[in-house]
């Protein structure tokens, strides 16, 4: 007689079904817990790397007396990298992302990044350039690799400053909103917090600059937008102007740059005004609209070729020993 099936009951196969399925729901649950709790967004407090890559590191090799401790004051603070096509071609500019990582990881900080290469960039002016059209995405594929690679670590991301609040005056709305949506799209990794272009409280008002805002979309899919980047206007009228300009866009958050706004007398100049000084560190403010404040605009390098400064993004000493005056 051939052996005896052994018979069981439905119930009990139900119920081993269940309890696996279970276990792999909590499992489920307790990763994305864990990822939960390292997914925060910028906060006072928030320390961001002194990358090892600053202009102001590089420079400080080979300068003396006051210049050299205004260059190596400078490389230690925490300040955002600014990824450039220029510096960080395709083929590089993961690598680079990867350092900055690392960097985050060993520090156990947080990391800043300004993802700075869009076609046409300024629009000819002091900070010209950019890649093509073709190009620009395969950067920003290569980039968002990169960042997806740390979900543990908290990546903190300026999109094109100006990008949106220059188009006005560009005549080419349309292609940055366009640009910048599907940007957004490319780098969008987790733990990675992204702050579109807002302007800043002495350029448009808010209405304007919530419009040009909307019309890019991507407002559900970001963190909110940056204000004052590059420029130096005081931590008191960005964040009066991020209150009034959050409303206006689905309540977005906001981060404002307090790199050069110590003295805050530029009115509306812009482009290397004299007599500015280094702003409050980063971590040091927050409110209900702005997450923090932070060095985005590395000290030290130069606007543009005016006021008797260098092409724009170059380490300038003279400014690095005006600018830290009272912070040495």
């Amino acid at each position: 007689m051939p052996p005896a099936r052994v018979l069981v009951p439905i119930a009990i196969v139900s119920a081993l079904v269940l309890v696996l399925v279970l276990v792999g729901v909590i499992g489920s649950a307790v990763t994305r817990g864990i990822h939960a709790l390292t997914a925060q967004p910028p906060g006072e407090g928030t320390e961001v790397v002194a990358p090892a890559e600053a202009k102001a590191a590089a420079a400080a090799r080979d300068l003396s007396g006051e210049q050299k401790d205004a260059a190596d004051y400078l490389a230690a603070q925490p300040t955002a990298y600014w990824l450039t096509p220029e510096q960080d071609p395709i083929g590089e500019a993961g690598d680079t992302v990867l350092s900055l990582i690392a960097q985050a990881r060993e520090q156990d900080r947080s990391v800043a990044m300004v993802v700075y290469g869009l076609p046409g960039r300024d629009c000819g002016n002091h900070s010209s350039g950019g890649l093509s059209e073709e190009d620009y995405p395969t950067w920003l594929d290569e980039i968002g690799a990169a960042l997806d690679t740390a979900p543990e670590v908290r990546k903190v991301v300026i999109l094109e400053p100006d990008s949106i609040a220059l188009a006005p005056d560009c005549g080419n709305i349309a292609d940055r909103a366009r640009q910048l949506g599907d940007a957004v799209d490319r780098i969008s990794t987790p733990n990675t917090w992204i702050y579109i272009d807002g302007g800043h409280s002495n350029w448009l008002p808010p209405d304007q600059m919530a419009d040009l805002i909307r019309q890019i979309g991507v407002i559900d899919r970001v963190r909110g937008f940056a204000t004052n980047v590059s420029n130096y206007q005081s931590a008191a009228d960005e964040f009066a102007y991020a209150a009034a300009l959050s409303p206006l866009v689905d309540g977005a958050h906001a981060i404002v740059d307090t790199s050069r706004s110590g003295a805050a007398t530029s009115g509306g100049e812009w482009c290397n005004p004299p007599g500015q000084l280094v702003g409050e560190p980063g971590g040091t403010f927050h409110d209900d609209v702005v997450d923090t404040n932070l060095w985005i605009k590395p000290p030290g390098e130069s606007d543009g070729t005016c006021n008797g400064g260098p092409a724009a993004g170059v380490f300038w000493p003279e400014a690095a020993v005006e600018l830290t005056s009272d912070a040495r």
